[in-house]
């Protein structure tokens, strides 16, 4: 057991989740007990690596956790580079062979695997360029060099391998990685919220952005945020994933009452919804 800044306790009892003793023989009428902590590597492909910059953001709460696991892995933080872990967590899209050839890898040395951030878990905004051609989507980026480069469909992680936890959001919020990290450390499972944000906003006592003239997807994104940009002033743009089953109806109907036009629909529900749609789950 392990009391967190905020008072809060963090409890590590042997023999659930990850294995975190190992008994080292007796002395002097005594038990040895040596403490194992999991080898933990974070790991990115195609993304801005923003969520791994909000892991960092956490610092005191996050060192008292780091301190019950072993960081083998993360090159935000350290020029090491261990290949032997027992939990990988893994950021970013599957944009071409080369990304999923390393997920591949990941998801096969790894215990668990942990997608976090919007890009892993639903795609992101990477998925945009499913909308387009590939061939105009590659000649836009890289002009007169684009048959330089390999590219190819969008995919969230679990569109290539089977993923064990999901932190979804962009960036991560923090308060919830915490928990997931706390969770895997205890061997429990872990479910992304399917209620909408939209509840949150409620809780929290928040105007609703659409009486304040701003188009919002919180009636149909998943929770988890503590409904964090509306709560802000800014606008929810769906990072944490379609609900399971949507009010979509109920959605179209708020943009028609409130006079949003079908271009303004079309720019929201692609921004990150697109790999979801095509069967990312996101959860």
């Amino acid at each position: 057991m392990r009391a967190l800044p905020d008072g809060r306790l963090l409890y590590l009892p042997e023999r659930s989740g990850l294995p975190l003793q190992r008994h080292h023989g007796h002395r002097g009428g005594f038990v040895e007990v040596e403490k194992i902590k999991p080898k933990v590597a974070f790991f990115d492909i195609s993304c801005c690596e923003g969520c791994q910059l909000q892991l960092l953001n956490i610092e005191d709460t996050l060192l008292d956790i780091l301190d019950q696991v072993e960081i083998v892995n993360f090159r935000e933080i350290a020029s090491e580079n261990g290949q032997d872990y027992d939990v990988a967590f893994l950021e970013g899209s599957v944009t071409n062979e080369h990304d999923a050839q390393r997920v591949l890898e990941i998801r096969e040395k790894a215990k668990i695997l942990v997608a976090y951030g919007a890009c892993a878990t639903i795609g992101g905004i990477n998925g945009v360029k499913n909308t387009r051609p590939l061939d105009e989507v590659r000649r836009e980026v890289y002009g007169d060099l684009a048959s330089c480069f390999e590219t190819g469909p969008n995919r969230s992680i679990d569109q290539v391998v089977p993923v064990d936890y999901y932190v979804n959001g962009c960036p991560i919020y923090p308060p919830e990685l915490l928990k997931v990290f706390t969770r895997i450390l205890r061997g429990l499972p872990y479910s992304v919220p399917d209620y909408a944000v939209c509840v949150e906003c409620k809780l929290r006592e928040n105007v609703c952005l659409y009486e304040k003239g701003q188009v919002c997807l919180g009636p149909i994104t998943r929770a988890g945020c503590n409904a964090w940009c509306p709560s802000w002033g800014n606008t929810c743009y769906g990072c944490r994933g379609i609900l399971t089953n949507p009010a979509e109806q109920g959605q179209l109907d708020v943009f028609k009452r409130y006079g949003v036009s079908d271009a303004v629909i079309f720019d929201k529900m692609t921004l990150y919804y697109k790999c979801q749609k095509e069967g990312a789950r996101g959860r």
